[in-house]
């Protein structure tokens, strides 16, 4: 520390200050409170005065179009920063399928169970309500998916006291809910894929798993071939995070005894998970969050048409009864058991949790009935309605499983 001229006090940056900020960025609450936050000033923006000025800077287009990429600042979050979430969830789910709990398939199966359950009844309630309204039963898939980074901030802001296989049980879910959907959306929503780039893509993965398997950490030679992977994918039309989760699955995840260093997944998780939760899920958010609901929109015609109707019900009824159903007649019909630390109040909170919609259903929303349409507005406005009704609902139910563990002495996260 010292005095500059003006006479105030120099404090030069330390190396260990950008590994303290590497740490608190590692902790979920914080990286949750950063996703939130940025979801709430989207919000204030697009129903501001200003909320042109946010449009302007979401369709604000920047990359080369020689190679396809010249995309809007929102593009590029959704597709390419989040690849980077994606990549890190990837990691954490492969580690736990490996060497955690879901090792076991009595376990595995459970959530993997839930989260078709979690799917299939959403568009189910949907469809049923739309009947009557033929033009809004292409959009049966939008309340299908779940968004991983939302609601994996929100258990991270309201998990005290809640057991870890909670979060485990949840990530696993959300990830095969969102790998499920971008295959929906590969099949009845994308007209133009190109199965060449997607052939192609392969080779820079199996490259990228090649040297990962042999414990190469080179970022000048895995960073490229990640990148590669995950133009290709984009240039075939399928969602280009799918690339960083298939990425993530490529790296070798070794059961360590007691004493020994991290692995390269472990390595890699350490690296990547501050700029995730710091930053390519906090951009994001603010870009996918900002959905207009006044000025300009009749609000009442929009909550009483069928597709918001179908959206919210699909989103907060549909995941709940499709989540706890799932679940509970797998376990009911088969060897597969619920970990003994988890009740089933705790399951039918993660069930409401898993309504938070967002990411892929806004993305399916678009492409069912084309952005800018009345029919995308009641999408949207449903989505935001039926994840904030959503997160409440869990919050309270969570909440309420926490506090009756704590009195019975059983200990939680």
């Amino acid at each position: 520390m010292r005095r500059t001229r003006a006479g105030r006090l120099f404090v030069p940056p330390s190396p260990g200050e950008s590994s303290r900020i590497g740490e608190l960025l590692r902790t979920e609450t914080v990286g949750g409170a950063l996703l939130i936050g940025a979801a709430a000033l989207a919000l204030i923006w697009a129903n501001s005065p200003w909320r042109e000025t946010y449009t302007w800077l979401g369709s604000l287009t920047v990359g080369p179009a020689a190679l396809h990429l010249d995309l809007s600042l929102a593009t590029w979050a959704a597709d390419g920063l989040l690849a980077i979430f994606f990549f890190v969830a990837g990691l954490e789910l492969k580690r736990e399928f490996v060497a955690g709990d879901l090792r076991e398939p009595a376990r595995a199966v459970l959530p993997v169970a839930a989260a078709v359950g979690g799917m299939a009844v959403p568009a189910v309630l949907y469809t049923v309500i739309n009947l009557a309204n033929p033009e809004g039963l292409v959009g049966w898939a939008v309340p299908t998916a779940t968004d991983i980074a939302f609601a994996l901030a929100i258990l991270a802001v309201i998990g005290r006291g809640l057991p870890t296989a909670l979060r485990t049980f949840l990530l696993t879910l959300a990830v095969v809910d969102d790998l499920l959907a971008i295959t929906i959306i590969a099949i009845f929503y994308t007209d133009d894929l190109a199965v060449g780039p997607l052939l192609l893509a392969l080779i820079p993965i199996a490259l990228f798993a090649v040297l990962v398997q042999r414990r190469v950490r080179s970022w000048w030679l895995l960073l490229p071939l990640a990148l590669l992977a995950w133009v290709l994918v984009h240039e075939s039309g399928v969602h280009a995070t799918v690339a960083g989760v298939l990425l993530g699955f490529t790296v070798p995840i070794v059961r360590k005894k007691p004493g020994e260093g991290p692995g390269l997944s472990e390595h890699f998780e350490h690296r990547w998970r501050p700029l995730s939760a710091g930053v390519a899920v906090p951009v994001f958010a603010f870009f996918a969050s900002g959905v207009t609901v006044i000025g300009g929109t009749d609000l009442a015609a929009t909550f009483l048409n069928p597709i918001t109707i179908g959206v919210v019900v699909g989103l907060v009824v549909g995941k709940t009864l499709g989540v706890t159903g799932a679940t509970w007649l797998v376990q009911r019909f088969t060897r597969a058991q619920l970990d003994e630390s988890l009740s089933w109040l705790d399951v039918v909170g993660l069930a409401m949790l898993a309504g938070i919609g967002f990411t892929v259903s806004l993305l399916v929303g678009e492409l069912a009935f084309g952005g800018g349409t009345p029919a995308d507005d009641h999408v949207k406005v449903g989505i935001v309605v039926a994840s904030l009704l959503a997160a409440g609902l869990a919050t309270i139910v969570l909440r309420a499983g926490a506090r009756r563990r704590a009195r019975a002495g059983t200990p939680g996260a």
